[in-house]
């Protein structure tokens, strides 16, 4: 059974840090690259950050660049993210994205395979 499970969102305060993991099985994780997805309510969802499946090609979106940072082991399974400086416009439900056929650059949710049920993070202003 394939399952994705987010942690480590929360309500914080704007400049605050967090960090997110995503622990991955019922696949072959390192076969696939790995992606960070958010959403807000009325709006699109983004693929903001990816990570190649062997960790060594990364994307950020110009919104998280510089403050976000995106990793992986592969041999924990475990996606990470490490937000610091955020603000309330990163408020949003944070999904862990399996990807596949990634060439690098913008995440493709078209080219994603399985999702995790998403973790929310609250930035106060």
């Amino acid at each position: 059974q394939v399952q994705l499970a987010e942690s480590g969102g929360g309500l914080v305060p704007s400049g605050w840090s967090l960090r997110l993991s995503c622990t991955a099985s019922g696949f072959i994780f390192d076969s696939y690259a790995m992606g960070w997805f958010r959403q807000v309510p009325g709006k699109d969802r983004e693929g903001f950050s990816c990570i190649s499946s062997q960790g060594s090609s990364t994307y950020y979106a110009d919104s998280v660049k510089a403050r976000l940072t995106i990793s992986r082991d592969n041999g924990k399974r475990t996606l990470y993210l490490q937000m610091n400086g955020l603000k309330p416009e990163d408020t949003a439900l944070y999904y862990c994205v399996a990807i596949y056929a990634y060439g690098g650059g913008p995440c493709d949710a078209r080219k994603s395979r399985y999702w995790g049920q998403g973790t929310q993070v609250t930035v106060s202003s």
